[in-house]
């Protein structure tokens, strides 16, 4: 009698179980900064959301709104704070306005590249830091790094850069903390979502632009505006992107929920740097032997140039702003250290 009541006892935990988890469904409402069409950029997140719905069974849905459909692509950290969305998917540089520090999590001027800034945002102070910044400038959102490229090209151009003087007076789509660099070197600059560079370019609203990698601004036809391509791209040697969701909502899933989605996204951002990495070459030799595109190479004296008004930028958002300089000081620690196995381990760079 006994062996049975515990049969019993089994079968009805089997039967009842089921229905338990099921009740504990989840919907992120994802709106997204990039289009999905553009490849690394935009392309991990439907991965992503695909890769919830396996792992939990379908207990955990993406929906992904693509850029401007559910919320414009600026407003994505505001309305996943406030809940009226509950996610998010974008990059941190595009808060400085709000938050002086957040650029430092998405790309850096001379900054690590994608190997080492996953190292520290996952095994140094990074990804404390980065929820840090949130919590401490007031927004109701939890943050997770989602995909990461490699360098982007450093720039298109209507015409040759040789020297300093030639870029002032540019009117240039630039993004985070490279754009300050380029306001001091005089180049009157704006940041404008994907999808409006080309139009701007087309009406002349600015002369020149930098967006991401060569696969990724083919897309967009930069090359049928403008010839000059330039590396390598100093200002974004590697560039982070967010899932953020809002924190009330991430408080109230369950453990397994969120685990699938802290591993989901952490698959997503080697996956995003390998597709990023393996289609890059055959968009530059298409640029080259079939749109015209003329590739240079900064001279040495252009990039000492940027590197030596980088070096005052950061100095100067150091000194305006108390959380930047933490962040920097802890990430530029973890990069001194970093160059010990970096300087000896790696074949020198010719």
């Amino acid at each position: 009698m006994k062996n049975t009541l515990t049969s019993l006892a089994v079968v009805a935990t089997m039967l009842t179980a089921p229905a338990a988890f099921a009740a504990d469904k989840m919907l992120l409402k994802t709106p997204i900064a990039f289009s999905t069409a553009l490849p690394g950029l935009g392309s991990p997140i439907p991965r992503v959301a695909e890769q919830l719905d396996l792992m939990s069974g379908g207990t955990l849905r993406m929906k992904v709104y693509e850029p401007g459909k559910l919320v414009p692509p600026f407003e994505i950290l505001d309305a996943v704070s406030s809940g009226k969305i509950n996610s998010g998917y974008t990059t941190a540089g595009y808060w400085a306005g709000k938050i002086p520090a957040a650029p430092l999590f998405s790309a850096v001027p001379f900054g690590p590249e994608a190997g080492e800034y996953m190292a520290w945002l996952y095994y140094g102070n990074g990804m404390t830091l980065y929820q840090e910044m949130y919590d401490q400038a007031g927004y109701n959102v939890h943050v997770m790094p989602c995909a990461i490229i490699a360098p982007e090209t450093s720039g298109w151009f209507a015409k040759e850069i040789n020297t300093p003087e030639d870029l002032k007076g540019l009117k240039m789509r630039f993004f985070g903390l490279g754009g300050k660099v380029m306001q001091k070197l005089g180049v009157a600059t704006s940041l404008l979502p994907g999808g409006e560079i080309f139009p701007a370019l087309e009406k002349g609203a600015i002369d020149a632009t930098e967006f991401s990698m060569p696969a990724i601004d083919a897309r967009l036809g930069f090359h049928k505006l403008v010839k000059f391509n330039y590396f390598p791209g100093w200002h974004q040697q590697a560039t982070v992107f967010e899932l953020m969701i809002n924190k009330d909502v991430w408080n109230e899933a369950s453990e397994q929920h969120k685990a699938i989605i802290d591993n989901a996204c952490k698959a997503s951002v080697t996956d995003s740097y390998a597709e990023g990495e393996a289609i890059q070459h055959a968009a530059l030799i298409d640029n080259v032997e079939n749109n015209g595109v003329q590739m240079r190479q900064w001279s040495d004296e252009m990039l000492d140039t940027f590197r030596a008004t980088w070096e005052e930028v950061a100095a100067e958002e150091a000194a305006g702003d108390e959380f930047f300089n933490k962040v920097l000081t802890d990430m530029n620690e973890f990069r001194d250290g970093y160059k010990i196995w970096k300087e000896n381990a790696f074949l020198p760079r010719k």
